[in-house]
């Protein structure tokens, strides 16, 4: 009984000492958390934070234990994977600062087309994805969001051209110097083709995944961008996000992933400013 008055007593301490300041301080924290988690889930990354979590609790039980020696290791290992952790982390850390640099963190997103054009652009782009996948000719289409692709684009052949089924379908002909790279679109536009995409590093795909499939893993990993990847050897339809391939879309599935990608909403508050900050530039 004087353990569970005494527990009772701090606890009842702890709380009278809380503000409304404190609460405000704790749900910041918990949502950059959150978004971190987010960034990083289905990715290498959690196994890594994992075993951090493991070394972490192995050195707090040590340590109750009165494992002197097992402490000092664990605690050694702590210090040099402080070190390590800016490296480990790199992918995502670059993400997140990428994130942070585009206001993604507090959802500047801008309109980029209205309904009728973007309607227009998402049925050109799934007509051009239906007849690829029906002659198996292989395409990697980049569809850019927030996060801008001017690095990526540079790399291939500027074009600059409004978007039609018929334009991208040249863009992938077999056997020109556009078909093998990434088409960059922005808005209602193929802004450039041919575009060489970051491979991605995650060695645990399945080995039927070829280089398109690896290319369009890697740049989702990097930025907000929808990838559109077509198989040049099953003609299937897939889609990478956020680190993640979705795989057998069909014309309808491929036009609701797509379209949001278009028809961003603005804010009321943080989307005016940055739209019109944006404009002033």
């Amino acid at each position: 009984m004087p353990v569970d008055f005494d527990f009772t007593t701090k606890v009842r301490d702890l709380v009278s000492t809380i503000t409304p300041l404190d609460i405000f301080d704790i749900i910041i924290v918990a949502a950059i958390l959150y978004k971190l988690y987010q960034m990083i889930q289905d990715t290498r990354a959690i196994t890594l934070v994992k075993g951090l979590m493991v070394i972490v609790a192995l050195t707090i039980i040590c340590g109750w234990l009165n494992l002197h020696v097992m402490s000092w290791i664990l605690q050694r290992s702590s210090d040099w994977l402080l070190i390590a952790l800016p490296i480990l982390f790199q992918p995502e850390l670059r993400r997140a600062l990428e994130h942070l640099g585009q206001g993604k963190f507090i959802k500047d997103s801008v309109s980029l087309l209205d309904k009728k054009v973007a309607d227009s652009v998402v049925d050109e782009i799934v007509k051009t994805a239906k007849k690829l996948s029906q002659t198996k000719t292989g395409a990697l289409m980049v569809i850019e969001r927030e996060m801008k692709l001017n690095d990526i684009s540079f790399t291939g052949i500027h074009i600059d051209g409004i978007i039609s089924s018929e334009f991208l379908l040249n863009v992938f002909i077999v056997n020109t110097p556009l078909h093998d790279g990434a088409a960059i679109i922005r808005g209602n536009r193929l802004i450039s083709a041919a575009c060489v995409l970051p491979l991605t590093e995650n060695h645990e795909l399945s080995t039927e995944l070829g280089t398109r499939h690896r290319a369009a893993i890697g740049l989702s990993e990097q930025c907000d961008a929808l990838i559109v990847v077509v198989s040049e050897e099953t003609g299937t339809i897939s889609v990478a996000e956020g680190g993640r391939l979705m795989r057998r879309f069909d014309e309808k599935t491929l036009a609701a992933k797509i379209r949001p990608a278009f028809e961003q909403k603005e804010n009321k508050f943080f989307g005016k400013f940055f739209s019109r900050w944006r404009e002033e530039r």
